[in-house]
């Protein structure tokens, strides 16, 4: 068993784990980039073996990386990925102890996300047309990211018969497959009501049923990709700012915290798993109330 080489425990775990994880295939094209670097990197050390990867090895790759000029997070993400892999390792018998358990990685300063003013993202709702399919279609996806803080991915793997228009709410499937119900704002109900009844028919084929909610110019399923250029445009021709759908998730959630709302429902409506994920939002609403103590206050 000692004499596996690296590179085949990394297809045997990228292969494993897409099995077993239903990852994304960003994601497991992440992984499978990570793991090419530390084969390649390994075998011009002359370790090729999967027992030849111990500890002060990991610490020469991590090494070499800061060197190569790999930013600190991406430094952190392949180091995690090789962690996951030996672990895997271990519970196959390939090797004893996984040597990265307390590797030491860069520390990270974790961002704050980018939020947008309340006015300017019930401005940019109202931004597309609603004379038209399209503008019909683009005001039901901008009212459900913002009111209802889903992520672009479960938008555009929303199904027709996910919506309950008359009780207010979707059923989303998020991240590890896991479904929860999150209630609808009322310009959301009545954007997505006429989108289902009066914009969906008309981009719809009439040859072929189609259960996908959200429906490109060809009647298929919206992409994510076309749902950040949309944003844009229209953003871009107001000559705002940028965002992302995930801006909008930002600001959904940070705008909760400010009018008082729970953590923990906001964790719920997020569908974050860990309340630490959640809680980045209170400091971006610290930040918020300090920068109106400073501007505000006479002894700031």
């Amino acid at each position: 068993m000692s004499h596996v080489t690296i590179g085949r425990v990394a297809e045997d775990f990228l292969r494993a784990v897409a099995a077993e994880r239903d990852l994304s295939p960003h994601t497991l094209a992440a992984y499978r980039s990570d793991l090419s670097d530390l084969v390649e990197w390994a075998a011009r050390c002359r370790r090729t073996e999967i027992s030849q990867l111990d500890r002060t090895t990991l610490r020469r790759y991590l090494a070499y990386l800061g060197e190569r000029r790999f930013a600190r997070r991406s430094i952190a993400r392949k180091a995690s990925c090789v962690r996951s892999m030996l672990g895997w390792a271990v519970t196959r018998g390939l090797i004893a102890s996984n040597p990265a358990t307390d590797l030491e990685t860069p520390k990270l300063d974790r961002p704050l996300p980018k939020v947008m003013r309340a006015s300017d993202a019930a401005r940019l709702c109202e931004l597309p047309p609603d004379d038209e399919p399209l503008g019909v279609r683009d005001r039901a996806i901008l009212e459900l990211l913002y009111g209802s803080g889903v992520r672009v991915a479960e938008l555009c793997a929303l199904d027709v018969d996910e919506l309950d228009l008359r009780s207010g709410v979707i059923q989303v499937t998020g991240k590890g497959r896991k479904q929860r119900r999150v209630p609808l704002s009322q310009p959301s109900q009545d954007t997505l009501a006429r989108y289902v009844h009066e914009g969906r028919p008309q981009l719809l084929p009439d040859r072929s049923p189609q259960h996908a909610l959200f429906l490109n110019q060809r009647g298929t399923r919206l992409g994510q990709r076309s749902v950040r250029a949309m944003i844009n445009r229209y953003l871009d021709a107001e000559g705002a700012p940028r965002t992302s759908p995930h801006g909008l998730r930002h600001s959904f959630a940070t705008h909760l915290l400010d009018g008082g709302a729970d953590l923990r429902a906001v964790q719920e409506l997020l569908g974050h798993e860990s309340l630490s994920t959640t809680q980045i939002y209170t400091h971006v609403s610290t930040e918020r109330l300090r920068a109106v103590y400073e501007q505000s206050h006479p002894r700031a």
